[in-house]
């Protein structure tokens, strides 16, 4: 086990590595983060900053020389950059675990394999496979960028056969998967935790509404069915399991009308859609994110009280005046998280709200009319 008193180390500077900073500094680590923004909201928090791209090797060695162990916040990650780290010190999750779920094609060739249903889709690799993917996939149909698709990013709705070339160049004209657009009873998503022993603990499902691609609103827990509830979770902790996975570890469900789950994306990190764990469970998904890399017993998932979690995105910001967040403050079951982004952007993610209530209708209810008063 590596104790309270060593140097941990994490590639990546945004929310999230803010957030397993302030999580690993409260349980007595110090962290040192690799980013290249020199005012990334991590290295604000941490006790050290390495301002440098993700595949410099001298700044990766001296990284790994100088912790003890290191994790990621993102996947995109180089798979290269972690097998030189690992190298010099443990790397949780490994570099494998990374290069499947960076890559879509990969990702869901890899949960076919497992025998885990995904939605029906189709590789395409160069134009000449354009014709083959919709033969079989038909319309309507999703089209989605191999990699670096994330937030709504990399995506277009096919609803005319003509219309898949123009979306495919639109994209770039790289690999993508085509993917067959279901008729959704609901969208739900579950963090699992899996550590060096091979221990996997999992977080209450939560229920997910989106926006123009972007996670809006989670409700946990989910209001779905106990059996569909205790499938996702199993579902989630058998991919940890063929993964061989060490960490923190989000797992995307589509649920159909007919009560069916398929398997949408998987995070190799903690997820937005786990933030609600920061206020409402025993152990946050960030704690559980040092306890893993350190080779520590997992922490306690138990849900405290029913919970929504809320983003809050750029939009909100108005020629540069901060929302009134007297409108979060001034509920007494609410807590405000703000990520310290030095600039508001359209879309981009500038921190979340969530409320806890005695039930997931009266938490829902609060942070809806809190999300009214801050857009108006």
């Amino acid at each position: 086990m590596i104790l309270p008193g060593a140097t941990l180390g994490i590639l990546g500077g945004g929310q999230l590595g803010r957030m397993f900073t302030v999580a690993a500094r409260t349980m007595g680590y110090r962290v040192v983060v690799l980013e290249p923004d020199e005012k990334s909201p991590a290295g604000q928090m941490a006790d050290e900053h390495l301002v440098a791209r993700y595949d410099d090797r001298d700044a990766l060695e001296k990284l790994g020389r100088s912790c003890a162990a290191v994790t990621t916040e993102f996947e995109n990650i180089p798979a290269a950059s972690l097998e030189f780290l690992a190298r010099f010190c443990p790397v949780r999750p490994s570099a494998h675990a990374l290069s499947v779920t960076q890559d879509r094609i990969h990702e869901k060739t890899f949960v076919r394999d497992a025998g885990i249903e995904t939605a029906r889709f189709a590789t395409i690799q160069g134009s000449e496979d354009l014709a083959a993917a919709l033969e079989r996939i038909g319309l309507p149909a999703l089209l989605k960028t191999s990699r670096f698709g994330y937030d709504g990013k990399g995506q277009a709705v096919v609803r005319q056969a003509g219309e898949l070339a123009g979306a495919w160049e639109r994209l770039g004209s790289q690999p993508c998967v085509l993917e067959e657009l279901l008729d959704l009873e609901k969208e739900v998503s579950v963090v699992v935790a899996r550590g060096t022993d091979g221990r996997t603990v999992s977080y209450p499902v939560a229920e997910n509404s989106h926006a123009n691609g972007t996670l809006d609103i989670s409700i946990v827990p989910a209001r779905v069915p106990a059996s569909v509830a205790g499938e996702a979770a199993a579902l989630a902790e058998r991919i940890a399991a063929e993964l061989d996975y060490c960490g923190v570890l989000a797992v995307e469900f589509f649920l159909l009308k007919d009560g069916r789950l398929l398997v949408n994306e998987m995070a190799p990190r903690p997820h937005n859609s786990g933030h609600y764990t920061l206020d409402a469970c025993l152990c946050s998904q960030l704690d559980q994110q040092v306890r893993a890399l350190c080779g520590l017993p997992l922490g306690d998932t138990r849900l405290l009280r029913p919970v929504v979690m809320v983003n809050l995105l750029g939009d909100l910001w108005r020629q540069d005046s901060a929302p009134p967040w007297e409108a979060v403050l001034k509920n007494p079951r609410a807590k405000l998280h703000l990520y310290g982004k030095q600039q508001a952007r359209p879309g981009r993610k500038m921190g979340h709200y969530t409320v806890l209530d005695e039930t997931p209708e009266m938490a829902l209810s609060a942070a809806l009319a809190i999300q009214r008063e801050l857009s108006d």
